[in-house]
């Protein structure tokens, strides 16, 4: 394989077929790495190896391997000890196994290797491996070794070619007992649909669409000080609240906050029609309770609020009908109110003269009537 590197050469054992393979990294890291500086002038920071018992830096290949017994004591292990093991499977991924894909758990699962056919004469056991597995629909189970231990592995076939995982032995999985919550705690059905609408409502991904964000932003961010500029306060991330207090409305709020950004009917996975609120009732606080006024009656204070809010309805349309009056028509209503007040001052004027008239004449024939009962 051009410009690949391979890490191991052996041979895959498949029964009395054996066939010639190298082994490639199938992933890679595009993690940034960092280096060591002192913060006060900028100088790298590195490690030197010093023997303990010389005080002095020795070289790598002054350097060998030791196990560390529990009581300190170092026992040197040389690469002839390790290559004298019996370990059948040093050059050779043995296959020991086929079964179903879900048999494995994927906790086991490790580093992902592809194998390649190493030479021409391996490309046609190759191929009927890999055939042999996609006719199966299974998984081949291995044993191989690679620095310096035994490892456990499982072979499938990605797209045309064999692909690798290494696999933890089952001894290495930790037990789930000191995890698991309190097995007292209960899920309402109710509780469940909303968990399997928000689940349908998210649907799937597609995962090659997937990014690193944060990696994306530190790129950036190397860019613009590796060019003197200042880089840009990053946009703060809304973080969730502390506890959830009710699961129910933190349920339903994301369920519509995910149709929502979707641009679907809100109302299809809550049971609700669209723009009804969710039927979640809030814990009413001790002194609102205290302080809430009682209901007399069911039909006196049905009435009462439809009256205040026949009241409500009528002094809103009122003052909408008064709030936004047009020049013309405010001209219009003055001059009407100044006509009507010329014309009510002449009516009272009017009205005072006749009435002095009429004082006057009954004055006049008093006096009159008063002079001849005199004369008489």
């Amino acid at each position: 394989m051009p410009h690949v590197r391979s890490i191991w050469n052996g041979a895959i054992s498949f029964g009395l077929v054996s066939i010639p393979i190298k082994l490639v990294n199938a992933t890679e890291s595009h993690s940034v790495s960092f280096r060591q500086i002192h913060l006060d002038d900028g100088g790298r920071i590195r490690y030197r190896k010093f023997c303990e018992v010389e005080d002095r830096e020795v070289t790598t290949g002054e350097i060998g391997k030791a196990y560390e017994d529990a009581d300190g004591t170092l026992i040197p292990i040389t690469d002839e000890d390790l290559a004298s093991l019996p370990i059948p499977t040093a050059r050779t991924i043995e296959i020991v196994a086929f079964v179903p894909a879900e048999r494995i758990d994927p906790l086991q699962m490790d580093t992902a290797y592809y194998l390649a056919a190493s030479g021409v004469p391996a490309t046609k056991p190759y191929v009927l491996l890999r055939e042999a597995l996609k006719r199966s629909q299974k998984v081949a189970v291995a044993k191989f070794a690679l620095r310096g231990r035994e490892r456990l592995g499982m072979l499938r076939v990605v797209d045309d070619v064999i692909a690798m995982h290494g696999l933890l032995w089952p001894d290495e999985i930790r037990s789930t007992q000191e995890v698991a919550p309190d097995a007292s705690v209960t899920v309402r059905d109710k509780e469940l649909d909303l968990a399997d609408a928000l689940m349908d409502t998210l649907g799937e991904v597609d995962l090659t669409e997937l990014h690193d964000d944060y990696r994306e932003a530190l790129e950036e961010l190397i860019a613009a000080k590796a060019s003197g500029e200042i880089p840009a306060a990053p946009p703060a991330a809304e973080r969730p609240g502390g506890k959830v207090l009710d699961l129910m409305a933190a349920l339903e709020k994301s369920v519509r906050a995910a149709k929502e950004s979707r641009g679907e009917e809100i109302g299809e996975a809550t049971g609700t029609e669209p723009g009804e609120p969710a039927e979640v009732t809030p814990l009413p606080s001790r002194r609102s309770a205290r302080t809430a006024p009682k209901e007399v009656g069911g039909k006196k204070s049905t009435s009462t609020a439809k009256k205040t809010a026949a009241k409500k309805t009528a002094a809103k349309s009122t003052a909408k009908s008064t709030a936004k009056p047009t020049a013309k028509s405010t001209d219009h209503a003055v001059g009407k109110a100044g006509a009507a007040t010329k014309s009510t001052a002449k009516k009272t004027a009017a009205k005072k003269t006749s009435a002095k008239k009429a004082t006057a004449k009954k004055t006049a024939a008093k006096k009159a009537t008063a002079r001849g009962r005199a004369s008489a």
